[in-house]
């Protein structure tokens, strides 16, 4: 099912030849007033994607959002769930007889509506930094509110989204059973995780990180989840190297030794806290002259490096670079190495001969930060540069050169209760799914897949056990750039066992090639997908359209070359032939 994300539904023919509007807020209402969701105009795009209605191998529907606080409007008796609202969402549900994926978004883009803005201005809601703040954000001029990972229902923004994903379970099982049966997905709550500092592009920091969530009911959390996991604070002191006379003393880590005092060494947290170093770059080799990377500390063999990782950056910013699935990475741990300088070598095969691709020298620093001895250690010598190799380039983002390090086993264990907390939440919402009537097998999760982008910080998201293939969930898993068809998300299906998926957003964001995006949602058909949903397709007039985003250079358009659009559009159209 190839079901794009769509934009406006509820933008009428009617409110577009009415003059007087103008803008898609008042269209918006104006079509609600006259109970005219937007299912002609989408049956016109859906039937230029796939004519005559869906058939096939490949058939063509539509992804609907519903964000589930937007629903809620004030009335003399306090918040209650818009039911008009419901019924417009799931009437244009039921008038395209066309298969649809429903979204029931819940995250922090659930950001529209006046119970949003109300919501913002209770701490209790919101995720904190360490200074007892909530991030201010926006996504590409898209508000951001950064709600709370914790699962208590007494909670106002859970209170809320639980009450409304129970109401509109309801009422979707509530629907004829046609209609039912066109549903092939239901997605929770969206790309749930962790926030960090501008969420539009610092997703790659590793300097001076700031991460959530310290607000006082997860540090709290934090201590309880640790006296679960470790059941006495002896344990946990063997376990550190610590001194603790209780869970009690724990801190949540949040200062950074190089520029903080520390009342104990449990509170420094940075990007190497929990005992990993990051060794990442990215690798054009056209003729494929290499067969494998791998990763020597002070010259001794630790393991082949991964390759294949998502580096749209790398592809947007070098014309000749042709595929964005350029990226290395190894996640190393460093914490059995001795305090002192040790020297890290990504070493390339090809033809039986070692090639030196990148290497930089870093520092174990001891928990007292005694002086480091000066001597250096051991290398691989004399191996010829891999640039040599004809069409060969290469470069090593991170980390930087003399990169020092402390290992603090509290960070591990933050970064693990963090990770938790957000596995935790979407449980709970899945749970809730299925104990409202949803059936278990179109329930799919909406997952971001920071590790597919080989130079972003996953510590930030701390999604990594949400998209694990043990998850009781059907993985919903948004793919951009080279994951759409790439090695490493390839690779890491198949480890997981993940089948029978879906990918809530996807877009190559590709136009150097001619057959990307076709070859994509082949691989992905290929490789198991129940669903793929192209993002985006928007309904809404160009007379109503304000300022224009970086977001909009994705919009699946005939006239749209930014990022491929054009060209993804006409792919769509071809493959739903099949």
């Amino acid at each position: 099912m190839v079901a794009p994300v769509i934009e406006g539904l509820q933008m009428c023919d009617e409110a577009e030849r009415d003059k007087r509007i103008t803008n898609a807020n008042e269209a918006e209402s104006r079509c609600r007033q006259l109970k005219a969701p937007g299912s002609a105009a989408l049956n016109r795009v859906l039937d230029t994607l796939e004519p005559g209605g869906p058939k096939g191998q490949v058939q063509v529907g539509f992804t609907a959002t519903l964000q589930l606080l937007g629903v809620y409007h004030r009335t003399a008796k306090g918040w209650e769930i818009d039911e008009t609202q419901v019924d417009d969402f799931l009437r244009l549900v039921t008038q395209v007889r066309r298969p649809v994926v429903i979204y029931l978004a819940a995250d922090h883009f659930d950001s529209f509506g006046p119970l949003t803005r109300e919501l913002q201005k209770d701490p209790q809601n919101l995720m904190q930094l360490r200074d007892g703040k909530p991030l201010d954000l926006n996504y590409f001029g898209y508000p951001v509110i950064p709600y709370t990972l914790q699962t208590d229902a007494s909670i106002p923004v859970n209170r809320y989204r639980y009450r409304a994903l129970q109401y509109v379970a309801k009422k979707i099982l509530a629907l004829p059973r046609e209609v039912q049966e066109r549903i092939i997905a239901i997605n929770l709550m969206g790309e749930l995780h962790h926030m960090f500092p501008d969420f539009s592009n610092g997703m790659g920091a590793y300097k001076d990180i700031q991460v959530t969530d310290y607000n006082p009911a997860s540090v709290a959390g934090f201590r309880a989840w640790l006296e679960k996991r470790h059941t006495s604070i002896v344990r946990f002191n063997a376990l550190t190297g610590m001194a603790f006379t209780s869970f009690k003393e724990v801190p949540a880590p949040a200062r950074n030794i190089r520029k903080e005092k520390l009342s104990n060494f449990g509170e420094h947290y940075d990007a190497f806290a929990d005992g990993t170093l990051a060794l990442s770059g990215w690798l054009w080799d056209p003729q494929q002259k290499i067969q494998q990377l791998d990763l020597y500390v002070d010259g001794r063999h630790i393991g082949p490096v991964p390759q294949g990782f998502n580096r749209l950056d790398v592809y947007r910013a070098v014309e000749s670079i042709t595929s964005p699935s350029v990226g290395f990475r190894y996640d190393f741990d460093y914490t059995a190495l001795a305090p002192g300088w040790h020297y890290a070598q990504i070493v390339a095969k090809s033809a039986g001969i070692r090639y030196k691709l990148a290497s930089v020298e870093f520092a174990v620093i001891a928990r007292d930060q005694s002086k480091t001895s000066d001597s250096r250690a051991p290398t691989l010598a004399s191996l010829p540069d891999v640039q040599k190799l004809p069409g060969v380039r290469a470069w090593l983002d991170l980390p930087q050169a003399k990169q020092d390090v402390y290992f603090n086993p509290v960070a591990r264990e933050w970064n693990l209760y963090r990770q938790w907390q957000v596995q935790s939440l979407l449980t709970q919402f899945h749970n809730l799914a299925l104990r409202a009537g949803l059936p278990a097998d179109k329930l799919y999760s909406h997952q971001i897949m920071p590790r597919v982008n080989s130079s972003w910080n996953p510590q930030l998201f701390a999604a990594d056990e949400t998209l694990l293939g043990t998850m009781p969930w059907k993985q919903g898993i948004n793919m951009y750039g080279g994951a759409t068809n790439g090695p490493w998300m390839r690779d890491y299906l198949k480890q997981q066992q993940i089948t029978g998926y879906g990918v809530p957003e996807f877009n190559p964001q590709q136009w150097k090639s001619k057959g990307v995006h076709l070859a994509a949602m082949k691989a992905q058909y290929e490789q198991g997908a129940r669903f793929i949903s192209p993002y985006y397709i928007s309904l809404i007039p160009d007379r109503f359209r304000g300022r224009e985003f970086a977001i909009n250079r994705m919009e699946l358009r005939p006239e749209n070359k930014q990022d491929g659009a054009d060209q993804f559009y006409r792919a769509i159209i071809e493959f739903a032939k099949r």
